[in-house]
Formats: C-alpha cells, sequence, structure tokens
C-alpha cells in the first residue's frame, strides 16, 4: 500500500474477501490489519475504478467493522476508525469532512503511540491534500 502498488494491492484484497469467511477465527492481529488495509485499498481503488460502489461497499465494512471494535476499545481503534472516515470521506468528495478526520486520525495515533499509523495517516492526508 505504502508504496503505491495499486493493482498488486487490489488483487491482494480480491484474495482476502475470496478466503475471510473460511478463515477460522483468524488471529486478532491479522484481522486489524486486513481491516484497516482493505478498507484503505478499497477506498482508493473506489475512487479509481469504473466498478467503484462495490469497492465502496467494501471499504465501507471495513469502517464499519473498525467502528464497531472502536466502540470497545478506542485506545486501539479509534485512529483506525478515523482514517477510513477521511478515506471515506474522501471518496465522497466532502473536503471538509475528510479534513477533519485526518487530523484526528493523526492526533489519535499519536497520542496512542502507533507511530507506524500516524505516518501512514500523515501519508494519506499529505495525497489528499
Amino acid at each position: 500500500f505504502m508504496f503505491r502498488s495499486y493493482d498488486d494491492a487490489k488483487e491482494h484484497v480480491l484474495k482476502f474477501f475470496a478466503c475471510r469467511e473460511n478463515a477460522w477465527a483468524n488471529l486478532m492481529a491479522n484481522h486489524i490489519n486486513h481491516a484497516l488495509y482493505t478498507g484503505l485499498i478499497s477506498y482508493w481503488v473506489a475512487r479509481k475504478s469504473r466498478d467503484g460502489q462495490k469497492w465502496y461497499d467494501r471499504g465501507n465494512e471495513c469502517k464499519m467493522t473498525l467502528k464497531r471494535w472502536a466502540e470497545s476499545s478506542q485506545w486501539t481503534f479509534v485512529n483506525k476508525w478515523y482514517l477510513l472516515e477521511a478515506e471515506e470521506s474522501f471518496t465522497n468528495n466532502d473536503f471538509e469532512a475528510a479534513k477533519s478526520f485526518y487530523k484526528q486520525a493523526i492526533t489519535f495515533a499519536k497520542l496512542h503511540k502507533f507511530v507506524h499509523e500516524e505516518a501512514l495517516a500523515c501519508e494519506l492526508a499529505a495525497y489528499f491534500y
């Protein structure tokens, strides 16, 4: 994702959606990362492709998963949820909301010491701007 190899990332996301229902109780860390990165990739593909609605729906599904997790553990998940909110707002051309959500994603990642996710939020915010 970080190197903008979106065609490869799209293929990995398609494989993830194909097998996720069959995987028994994914390891939590892998599931968290899949939800986050699948959501980010899905919103990007939604902005760039002709079958955008399908990818938008996938991004929204991931965002709602992270929202549920954020309701149970804000410390761990709220910055991830805000980042997907920012990407969804960007996809919907709601630029004011996107600015606010990017700022919140960066703020909470920094506050909660998720340095790598702070960097990712900064990178995506820079791309947005």
